[in-house]
């Protein structure tokens, strides 16, 4: 099935979009990791939201924050794929799509994330470099990488 891709401002999202972009949210983050955690972290306002929607099922998202506001760098967060594309290759495009669009908002710029540590060799396989020690955030062991 052929995917749509769109990014917009918080601004622009229509409500039906929003509620789609919290329940993908909720439903991996919390829900089937097990991770109660405060979504809601006032940096939805300012990010743009990339996804991709397959019929009417958002079923891939990540935010892309702008420097300033989680790292002194560009960041993209809240990387989710649905279950029904997992295992599709999904995870890829959708990252190699958002950083096109990070690319576009912010030239020549580097690239920090916050990566839970299983996907340290996925993030690694993207340019990716890790640039901490380990950290649990919300219960989860993290690092954060950098793409120069």
């Amino acid at each position: 099935m052929k995917t749509e891709w769109s990014i917009k401002s918080f601004d622009e999202l229509t409500s039906l979009e929003l509620y789609k972009i919290i329940q993908l949210r909720i439903e991996v983050f919390v829900v089937e990791q097990n991770c109660p955690f405060q979504d809601a972290d006032n940096k939805d306002q300012t990010s743009w939201h990339f996804m991709g929607w397959q019929s009417d099922q958002l079923v891939a998202y990540t935010r892309i924050v702008p420097p300033g506001l989680a790292f002194s760098e560009p960041s993209i967060g809240r990387v989710v794929t649905s279950k029904l594309v997992r295992g599709t290759g999904m995870g890829r495009i959708l990252m190699e799509k958002s950083m096109e669009e990070l690319y576009k908002l912010y030239p020549s710029s580097s690239i920090k994330i916050g990566a839970q540590l299983y996907l340290k060799t996925f993030y690694e396989s993207l340019g990716f470099v890790t640039c901490s020690d380990i950290y649990l955030e919300d219960g989860i062991e993290h690092i954060y990488m950098i793409k120069a």
